[in-house]
């Protein structure tokens, strides 16, 4: 419930949100890292992500719950809202395959 409210919130300020994580040299590389490479952010990675995302908090108030205690924890769900590839795979299977859905 929780992690579909975020990705609704993630979702409307989408275009704002990528816009500002491009903006920053390697943080889109590091927020997809787990994504990419099925390991997990260190310690000092996810205190970079958290320091960026107060900067972008400034900007755009619902990327401030990453930056609370435990914000952390949240970090995977803000990496696939924000995944600009899989609409690319998802279109992609779709010709291959016209039964497949989300």
């Amino acid at each position: 419930m929780i992690k579909k409210y975020l990705k609704r919130l993630i979702l409307v300020n989408k275009d704002a949100i990528l816009m500002e994580v491009l903006s920053i040299k390697g943080l889109m590389q590091l927020l997809m890292k787990t994504r990419n490479t099925d390991e997990t952010w260190t310690r000092d990675e996810k205190k970079e992500i958290k320091r960026h995302l107060k900067n972008i908090a400034k900007i755009i108030p619902a990327v401030a719950i990453f930056s609370l205690p435990g914000g952390s924890i949240l970090l995977p769900v803000l990496a696939e809202a924000i995944d600009r590839r899989k609409t690319r795979r998802l279109l992609r299977l779709r010709k291959e395959d016209p039964t497949v859905r989300q």
